[in-house]
């Protein structure tokens, strides 16, 4: 977990977690075990404890998390797939900085049993891959007979109300015409006010998971001491509100799929940070399929020749990651070409 506090009080699991139970029944063979931000509660993918994995991509760049080896190690050409955990973006986000392809799961879709809580209500896992391809082999490791589906070639733009990065917003168009989708414009959905909800769920949840670890608080990072300090004090009231958005979220999240047959929007709002750089935040276009409970899918693209790759990311309807994956390999082909 990232954590010197639980490395020293850990002992050896007495059985593998469900998904790498499966992938090892498929004949998966675990090269390694992955680092990740601290307890998995930050989508920077820094740890000052274990050390900070070094982007691939672009090693001035921040990797992105929770998950960041998983990532970087597929980056690196160190593993074929990788899993990781995504509550609020944590596949998706070091798959858009690393430049590579991951997907969140349907919530409950992937068994997590033996797989460390943050926030159960949200928790997914799901593989990375360095393309769709790769994905595809990952879901098929943890899920067998997994199998890309059939999809239509449309979907609709999500247009979001926060500021997108030119460049980045016309990469996603640039790869969504590349592979001749019909594309419908969507707006009017708050990003920043479901990113919000979903911090606070998490943080009331991720509280209750690590609980056990409060005696010794100040033997854990600043950062997950100010983590675990700010949600202590979550009122009942704004954990209610919350759970009122994220049924909001949920119901347009529905509506749209009742008349497109996937949602495309970028992974992130700009390039990847570069280290120490702040003002973007990394979960507030991630965060929304994680409060419906949908697939995404995020890939990279590219983001022109003066700047880094950017993600593209499609969001499905529950149980949809079979669509996700033909519509990714469709459009990673077209960008190929």
């Amino acid at each position: 977990m990232g954590c010197q506090l639980i490395a020293e009080q850990a002992s050896p699991a007495a059985r593998d977690a469900s998904v790498v139970a499966a992938a090892r029944r498929a004949g998966a063979r675990i090269v390694g075990k992955t680092n990740l931000a601290e307890l998995c509660w930050s989508a920077s993918g820094l740890n000052p404890w274990s050390g900070t994995p070094v982007n691939p991509a672009d090693p001035q760049r921040i990797p992105g998390g929770s998950s960041s080896g998983s990532a970087v190690a597929v980056a690196a050409g160190e593993a074929d797939v990788a899993l990781g955990t995504d509550t609020g973006g944590s596949v998706r986000i070091p798959a858009a900085c690393c430049a590579i392809a991951g997907l969140k799961t349907t919530w409950g879709r992937v068994p997590v049993d033996g797989v460390y809580p943050l926030a159960p209500a949200l928790d997914t896992v799901g593989p990375l891959g360095a393309d769709v391809t790769a994905v595809e082999l990952g879901m098929r490791l943890i899920e067998p007979g997994f199998a890309a589906g059939s999809c239509e070639l449309a979907v609709g733009r999500i247009r979001p109300d926060i500021d997108i990065d030119p460049v980045t917003d016309a990469a996603v168009d640039a790869a969504l015409a590349a592979a001749g989708l019909r594309v419908a414009d969507i707006a009017g959905f708050d990003f920043r006010a479901a990113n919000g909800a979903g911090n606070v769920l998490i943080d009331v949840e991720a509280y209750q998971a690590n609980a056990h670890l409060i005696p010794q608080l100040d033997r854990l990072s600043p950062q997950i001491r100010r983590n675990m300090t700010e949600s202590a004090a979550v009122t009942a009231d704004q954990r209610d509100a919350a759970s009122r958005t994220r049924l909001e979220v949920r119901d347009w999240f529905t509506a749209m799929l009742a008349r497109h047959p996937l949602l495309a929007l970028p992974t992130l709002a700009g390039p990847p940070p570069l280290f120490g750089e702040r003002g973007m935040s990394l979960t507030v276009l991630t965060m929304p399929a994680n409060l419906a409970g949908l697939p995404a899918l995020a890939l990279p693209v590219s983001g022109g020749p003066a700047g880094p790759p950017a993600s593209l990311q499609l969001i499905g309807p529950p149980g949809g990651e079979e669509q996700l994956v033909a519509l990714g390999r469709i459009i990673e082909a077209a960008l190929r070409r």
